[in-house]
């Protein structure tokens, strides 16, 4: 279970995510881009206004729908200035499922399948199945861009791909020249 705290915070329970409001005054921009939300990614990130005491206010906000398709791994992110302004969260799942979600509503913005995942079958280690998208993936917020790595096959099972998507984070499209084939760039894993 992951969460993102501050005015928004989401609790993963695949394949419905929940919001919870809180009552914390907002300072600045709140974005979280990358998993820890910092760039050495070793260890939790805690929001400092995400006490005890503004714990205790928490209050579900069951207008929220935050459906998505697929058993999610990585932790969801968190763009405040989404299209038209809104924030938004970013959830991936193992079905290599992009969902850019509302962050007020759970409505979804935009939602890309980047490709079929691996079953477990065609895999000779793992205990996920399917195998998709399992890392978090990372917001560059200069440029606009969601890098993620998907695992992918697109023959049904026996090809199996690790492709690097970097898709624009306000339409979902992918950009151009990607996805990067792994496979073809980098030493093999003995896992797939």
């Amino acid at each position: 279970m992951k969460h993102l705290m501050v005015r928004l915070t989401v609790i993963v329970a695949s394949p419905v995510l929940a919001a919870w409001v809180v009552a914390v005054p907002a300072n600045g921009a709140v974005n979280v881009p990358e998993h820890h939300n910092h760039n050495s990614r070793d260890g939790l990130y805690i929001d400092p206004a995400f006490t005890t005491a503004n714990a205790a206010a928490l209050k579900r906000d069951t207008n929220f729908d935050g459906t998505i398709s697929g058993n999610v791994y990585a932790q969801p992110l968190y763009i405040e200035g989404g299209p038209g302004g809104r924030a938004m969260v970013i959830a991936v799942t193992e079905s290599n499922n992009v969902y850019a979600l509302d962050a007020a509503t759970g409505k979804v913005i935009w939602q890309d399948h980047v490709g079929a995942p691996v079953p477990l079958a065609n895999l000779p280690c793992g205990d996920i199945d399917p195998l998709g998208i399992t890392g978090t993936p990372i917001v560059d917020l200069p440029s606009r861009t969601l890098f993620l790595d998907a695992m992918t096959t697109p023959d049904g099972g026996a090809t199996k791909k690790h492709l690097i998507y970097a898709l624009n984070v306000d339409t979902g499209t992918t950009n151009n020249g990607w996805p990067v084939d792994v496979n073809t760039n980098a030493t093999r894993n003995q896992c797939f």
